[in-house]
């Protein structure tokens, strides 16, 4: 009569880490050795490989909301400074170049402290830098100053100014009023540095949503400005 014996070898790593051991079966007399292969999991793995799909949908999620939150304050801001602004970006221009003769090269209603302004930039026709500072409730000048070259770079950057400004039969003010038709208006500058120079302009919609426009120097032609997206 033969007795079959079955020895079986697990390494106590497969048994904790899981992985791969060999079972020795031996049968009596001169029958051969047989050989098998036994896998052994504790399951760790798939475990952490759920937590790291919960932890991914998490954060995926924790970013949404920090993305919805931070447009909504955007969009409130910019209602809030669309809203202050009565007196129009082109008005604005206007009643500074009252003030103070020359170009007007830019116009941004900032929010001081806790007042809105119109600041408009005036470059004279000798050369000076002048900032002006509108109210935006009802156009009157608060005040002015002439801006100091603290880095000395004013004359070159005057002199790129002019060159953009050559030619061209867009102003400021018209600028502004072309892309009014898009939104309330709350800054136009002069982008003198890109190949296709422009008047770069900003509105905001009733509902506070941004965007961004090209108004061509020459033919007053409004774009949407695709360079920040």
């Amino acid at each position: 009569m033969k007795r079959n014996v079955v020895i079986a070898t697990i390494a106590a790593v497969a048994l904790i880490g899981g992985g791969t051991a060999t079972a020795i079966a031996v049968s009596g007399g001169d029958e051969a050795v047989a050989k098998k292969n036994v896998t052994v999991s504790n399951g760790d793995g798939d475990r952490d490989d759920v937590n790291d799909t919960d932890n991914t949908a998490q954060d995926r999620a924790g970013d949404q909301a920090a993305r919805a939150n931070e447009d909504a304050e955007d969009k409130a801001e910019n209602a809030a400074d669309a809203k202050a602004g009565q007196i129009t970006a082109s008005d604005a221009i206007r009643a500074a170049l009252k003030h103070t003769t020359g170009t007007a090269v830019s116009a941004d209603l900032d929010d001081e402290g806790t007042a809105h302004v119109w600041e408009v930039d005036v470059l004279t026709n000798g050369g000076a830098w002048h900032s002006i500072q509108i109210n935006p409730a009802n156009g009157k000048v608060l005040g002015s100053h002439t801006e100091k070259d603290d880095d000395g770079n004013d004359a070159a950057e005057t002199a790129q100014i002019r060159a953009a400004l050559k030619g061209s039969s867009v102003t400021a003010a018209e600028a502004a009023e072309a892309a009014a038709a898009k939104g309330t208006v709350t800054s136009v500058d002069l982008d003198e540095e890109s190949r296709d120079q422009a008047w770069e302009v900003d509105t905001t919609a009733a509902d506070g949503t941004g965007s961004d426009w090209r108004v061509n120097p020459d033919s007053g032609r409004v774009t949407a400005d695709r360079s920040n997206d």
